[in-house]
């Protein structure tokens, strides 16, 4: 991976802001604290200061030479200072400390350095000057003052260049673990452009941002190819289905052509074409109206339909050819009141007719089929259960594709399309249609994947 790429990711440069911000916030807090702390020995000194220095200010110079005296004696080192100078600045008693050159002001402690036992010393006091001229100076050295500007200082440049190492690594390894997603990716979307549609985006698993992208454009090759796959098919299963009814449509009018005598020879001829080609149109209806599905656009005309009244209506339309085959047909709801639905009450109502249909074809007489209708809280579910022959695991999702007719169909009227449009409205209802087995039977689902609308009670 280059410099650039990895200086190119967005979150290298997120990692990079927000260790600047870091880094401003703790130079702020750093130099808050230095004042307040040097605030603090400041205010000690002064206090110390003004404790020590009214005694000696109010004393005779002689009291002060004596005092001044003893401290010294007893203090050898240069902590705490008392000094007493002569006009001219001649020490006349207490600690060695020469007299200080810039005394801003007498009565009011300020700092002040001196060169005393080969080194600078630093210290802040208090100076008086007496009648006489001489001058009283109690101080206190400032080392400690120094020593702890010299280790927060320290401290913080240390802090400082750790921080910004840890920051700068860990930039450094998110946007390199970006930028190899991101390869990744773009690897998975030059196969997919180059024709392998199988291929999906890399997920990790996780909740994050690239994650929830994937999940999103997964969804949509997921259609793709299986669009993809039903163009494909389409255009096999025109080829394969049509082809018999245009032949047998062909041979019917040579034959006629070749062997017919009288007008009700070409008139039987005839009919047995339009019959032929009543088919072949409604085939292609039924292609038509599975494109206007997927389209999406009928979702504009969608409103609340009560599916308990659209199954009555339905079961009430196949209630002879159920009766006729002496099966029952019936409705089985957990709901006592309406259950409402936002869509297209035509096509949920084709929806429910196919898969009656179906399931009143392939069940046997004295057989049973079941409409079940279920308000549960994560959401609708339409059922219809039949006690036939059921659909093999191997062919649950073959018998969606269109044309596709599994071998018990074969010899049943039907262009293998009916499965194919009800999936269409299903996915058009944010429905999800699941083949289950019934045992015996087939039990075909369609579950509501969004909120539903409230019952009206």
């Amino acid at each position: 991976m280059r410099l650039i790429d990895l200086l190119r990711t967005g979150s290298f440069r997120l990692a990079l802001l927000f260790l600047a911000l870091f880094g401003i916030a703790s130079m702020v807090l750093f130099g808050f604290l230095y004042l307040q702390t040097h605030e603090f020995v400041i205010a000690n000194i002064d206090a110390w200061l003004g404790r020590e220095a009214p005694k000696p200010f109010r004393s005779s110079v002689a009291e002060i030479e004596r005092s001044f005296a003893a401290h010294a004696a007893n203090n050898q080192g240069m902590e705490h200072v008392f000094v007493l100078y002569g006009p001219d600045g001649q020490i006349l008693a207490g600690n060695p400390l020469p007299m200080p050159t810039d005394i801003a002001t007498f009565d009011r402690p300020f700092n002040f350095q001196t060169q005393a036992e080969e080194r600078r010393m630093r210290h802040r006091g208090i100076a008086h000057r007496m009648e006489g001229g001489d001058i009283v100076l109690i101080a206190q050295d400032m080392y400690e003052t120094r020593e702890f500007d010299e280790a927060f200082i320290s401290t913080m440049l240390w802090g400082g260049a750790l921080t910004v190492g840890l920051g700068l690594l860990g930039a450094t390894l998110v946007g390199a673990g970006t930028a190899r997603r991101l390869d990744d990716v773009a690897l998975a979307i030059q196969r997919i452009v180059s024709g392998d549609l199988s291929r999906r985006l890399p997920s990790r698993g996780t909740a994050g941002d690239l994650d929830r992208l994937a999940h999103v454009v997964n969804g949509m090759l997921d259609d793709i190819e299986r669009l993809m796959h039903e163009v494909k098919g389409v255009a096999d299963g025109i080829a394969h289905d049509l082809r018999t009814p245009l032949t047998r449509i062909l041979a019917g009018l040579e034959r006629a052509q070749r062997r017919a005598a009288s007008p009700e020879a070409y008139a039987a001829a005839i009919d047995d074409a339009i019959f032929e080609i009543r088919g072949v149109l409604k085939t292609f209806s039924a292609l038509l109206r599975i494109a206007e599905l997927e389209d999406g656009a009928r979702r504009m005309g969608f409103s609340a339909v009560d599916l308990r009244q659209v199954a009555r209506d339905v079961i009430e339309f196949y209630e002879p050819v159920a009766e006729e085959k002496e099966i029952l047909l019936q409705l089985s709801c957990t709901d006592s009141g309406p259950i409402m639905l936002n869509g297209d009450a035509s096509l949920l109502f084709d929806a429910m007719a196919n898969l009656i249909d179906n399931a009143i074809k392939f069940t046997p007489a004295r057989g049973r089929v079941t409409v079940e209708l279920d308000h549960a809280a994560e959401g609708i579910v339409i059922g219809i259960k039949d006690t036939g022959h059921g659909i093999a695991a191997p062919e649950r999702e073959a018998v969606l594709r269109r044309f596709y007719r599994s071998e018990q169909s074969r010899h049943t009227p039907g262009n293998g399309l009916g499965l194919a449009l009800v999936s269409a409205i299903a996915r058009l209802h944010d429905l999800t249609l699941a083949i289950e087995d019934a045992s015996p039977g087939c039990c075909i689902t369609l579950r509501q994947t969004r909120p539903a609308l409230p019952s009206m009670i």
